[in-house]
């Protein structure tokens, strides 16, 4: 198979049709972090992931990792965490450490991360214009775990989680789903498939789906 012709973006406000993606989902290459693109990009499927190092890269994986909030699953021991009221959560209270903590907490087979200083100025941004938020999680006043990404209305775009105890971020992610389901959005975007997502309930579905799904949701949530 032929690899697929780079993209590169210049400073027009747009993107190229998601199905001219290679087949790993890069779609594009360039641009800027604005909140504009950034905006454009997450209505419709796109999200940027990219080392310190490198030209700034716009993905648009398929098949999708998605979350129906209805579908979240609740281990037993996740219930009783939950019962036990181990954890206090809150919105919003400090998305700047929450950002900071995804940076720096390292995981399994990760080198470095993703979350360049460009992003997080990007992200707080968003954030400040109200398109972004952060879930957190307190023990004994302690931030010790949480999540944020980018919220379009009837679909939150995951971007990243944190912990600092057990349990932590999965309390985060449940909380979340629970929450949003009842306030009637309909999708979260978890972009790639782990198994830690798949545990919780996540599933992948064709990219074309996912976008037609998500126009949709933007015309009614918005």
């Amino acid at each position: 198979m032929e690899n697929t012709p780079l993209y590169f973006l210049n400073n027009r406000l747009e993107f190229p049709p998601v199905d001219t993606a290679s087949e790993d989902g890069l779609l594009a290459v360039g641009g800027d972090l604005s909140p504009e693109r950034l905006l454009l990009a997450y209505k419709n499927g796109i999200f940027p992931w990219f080392n310190d190092d490198s030209l700034i890269l716009w993905w648009t994986p398929d098949p999708r990792m998605v979350l129906f909030p209805q579908k979240v699953k609740v281990s037993k021991s996740m219930r009783k965490v939950i019962r036990d009221e181990v954890f206090v959560l809150t919105q919003n209270t400090c998305f700047d450490q929450v950002v900071d903590y995804c940076a720096q907490v390292r995981r399994k087979g990760q080198d470095g991360t993703w979350i360049t200083p460009e992003m997080k100025t990007a992200y707080m941004d968003l954030f400040k214009k109200g398109h972004a938020k952060s879930y957190e999680v307190w023990e004994n006043g302690d931030l010790v775990g949480g999540l944020y990404g980018i919220d379009l209305g009837h679909v939150f775009c995951g971007e990243s989680m944190f912990s600092l105890r057990a349990n932590a971020s999965k309390f985060a992610f449940i909380k979340m789903a629970q929450e949003l389901g009842e306030r009637g959005y309909r999708t979260i975007d978890c972009q790639v498939h782990t198994d830690h997502l798949e545990s919780m309930g996540a599933e992948l579905i064709p990219r074309k789906e996912f976008v037609e799904l998500l126009q949709g949701n933007l015309r009614t949530g918005q």
